[in-house]
């Protein structure tokens, strides 16, 4: 029921209009409600929301005169800075196509990323210079943009450094015309944990409609059209259920940009809102909890071992963090452990998990982000806003499920991609019907709520029978003394494959594998037991914080 001071949960809509315009209407309208507001901090420089703006058109008018514009792709290769939402918006108001790059990124698999999606145009720094500037030779680059240039690079006329580019540019928004329903926004590259990277399409569309989707869901606002018809949003939620107001968070972003849940939920979703976001180039728990005190920062996101890692800081449990009022997690499940530790330390604010894919542009799914919202641990709980979910049979067919079923989980909503770039056979073995077949393996309970048992790739047959590594990792995690742990499969002729652990212990006691083994497989049935236990100081993630598995297999 509606309360005096706003709408209930159960008052809000569970289907929106969404306005549309291109993604730079959302810097646009955030220019003009939040202003002088700093949107990102970098160390002790800081740009507000309207300097952002400013510098995004200028260097969209820049891109322009270069001749690039309407369905001309851009590159950015850069780790999370403040160069890079001032490129990212100016790309998205010349009307271009983003296609973000790993710097991390190995000289041969960015070179084949960059000719794949076509780039004319890539932004890096001047540490990465050297790995662009072997590649482009294989690709349709014609120009650099070199951010901080670590040597003199005024003699090579493909090279520009980034604010001499912008230079003598308008600060006012360029008028292009962009079709939201058909012209790409990004081509963003799979995470490739399980195999090859592959372009995911996504339209304008797409952007603005996944971060209304999870700009609603989780500050209790419904779209809306300023004066100037830019998006923003009206806030109607009941505080009391979203205490966070518009235009007042603050969050620490370590998420990569070149990421879906890094771009979406770290940077056009903090923009419309209003967020002002700190930017740390690397994870440092001891740094990151001193300025979440510093910054009182209202919401804590990340990756699981984002979170894994302040936990085990002393720090985490001394610091006054009372200003949290959420805690959110993506790219991988929680362990319960790690759920229950949180909302102990946190006292009882949500603690917020999703799922989505590259393949959605982010978000699919969610747990209520509202203070009363039912969360069950271990669930990534229900579809956003407009957006379908069904569990269909691992054999195959597109019938679904009944409840408390292990399936394939699929989604369908107006956030889907148009298909996988230059990959016809695997966008139609992708999109069946208008659905995404995730790869992904799940249960959905009588309640509606869904439950991730894991990729479908990462799932093992021993003896005909599925083994699922989370389960193994939860119960592992859940022993003294173990930090981290990950499951993958050893190959044998007789009976398929042997799941075979890895596992990073916290310090605090001597570990035995032989015990580990041993108190997991007490607690399940014989053909899921473990048979090997390997003791390693890191699990490889990737900088999504996504377990490489691939380079787990490559230690057996």
């Amino acid at each position: 029921m509606a309360t005096a001071t706003g709408i209930s949960p159960a008052e809000f809509p569970t289907s929106l209009d969404y306005p549309e315009v291109p993604v730079g209407s959302i810097l646009a309208g955030a220019a003009t409600r939040y202003g002088d507001r700093i949107a990102f901090l970098h160390g002790e420089q800081g740009m507000t929301f309207r300097e952002v703006y400013q510098s995004a058109c200028r260097f969209a008018n820049a891109l322009r005169a270069r001749g690039i514009g309407r369905g001309d792709r851009v590159a950015i290769h850069l780790p999370n800075c403040l160069a890079y939402p001032v490129s990212y918006f100016g790309i998205m108001l010349a009307g271009a196509t983003f296609s973000p790059a790993n710097p991390l990124l190995p000289p041969d698999d960015l070179g084949a990323q960059l000719a794949d999606c076509g780039a004319l145009l890539v932004i890096t720094s001047g540490q990465s210079l050297p790995a662009v500037s072997s590649t482009t030779s294989r690709t349709s680059v014609r120009t650099t943009i070199v951010v901080d240039p670590e040597t003199d690079i005024s003699g090579d006329s493909s090279l520009v450094e980034f604010e001499a580019f912008q230079a003598g540019q308008p600060d006012t928004r360029p008028e292009v015309d962009i079709d939201v329903r058909s012209d790409l926004a990004h081509i963003a590259y799979t995470g490739g944990t399980t195999g090859r990277s592959k372009g995911v399409c996504l339209p304008y569309y797409n952007i603005v409609v996944n971060t209304i989707q999870s700009c609603s869901r989780g500050t209790g606002s419904l779209p809306a059209l300023d004066a100037d018809g830019n998006l923003t949003l009206d806030q109607l939620g009941d505080p009391a259920e979203w205490p966070v107001q518009l235009g007042t968070g603050v969050a620490i972003n370590l998420t990569p940009w070149f990421h879906a849940m890094g771009v979406i939920g770290g940077l056009t979703c903090a923009v419309l809102a209003g967020t002002t976001v700190a930017i740390h180039s690397r994870l440092d728990p001891a740094r990151y909890l001193a300025d979440a005190e510093r910054l009182r920062v209202t919401s804590m996101g990340g990756a699981p071992a984002l979170f894994a890692a302040l936990m085990n800081c002393p720090d985490f449990h001394t610091r006054d963090l009372s200003s949290v009022l959420s805690v959110t997690s993506g790219a991988a499940p929680m362990s319960h452990e790690m759920v229950n530790a949180l909302r102990t330390r946190f006292n009882g604010i949500p603690i917020i998990e999703g799922y989505g894919l590259t393949e959605v542009t982010m978000v699919a799914i969610s747990s209520p982000a509202y203070f009363s919202g039912r969360r069950k641990v271990g669930s990534v709980g229900h579809p956003v806003q407009d957006t379908e979910l069904k569990l269909v049979p691992l054999t195959g067919g597109e019938d679904p499920l009944p409840a408390n079923t292990e399936g394939e989980i699929c989604v369908r909503g107006p956030q889907l991609m148009t298909g996988y770039h230059n990959r016809p056979e695997e966008t139609r073995a992708a999109l069946v019907g208008g659905w995404l077949h995730t790869g992904d393996i799940g249960v959905l309970d009588e309640d509606g709520y869904l439950f991730i048992v894991d990729r479908k790739k990462d799932m093992l047959l021993y003896k005909g029978y599925n083994v699922y590594p989370r389960e193994l990792e939860e119960l592992l995690v859940a022993q003294p003394g173990v930090r981290a742990a990950a499951v993958v499969g050893r190959p044998r002729d007789d009976v398929g494959e042997l799941p075979v652990a890895f596992v990073v212990g916290s310090g605090e006691r001597e570990l035995d594998a032989d015990e580990l083994i041993a108190q997991v497989n007490a607690r399940v049935v014989p053909y899921k037991k473990l048979r090997e236990l390997h003791f390693v100081d890191s699990i490889p993630v990737s900088n999504a914080g996504k377990v490489l598995k691939r380079e787990l297999r490559k230690l057996l």
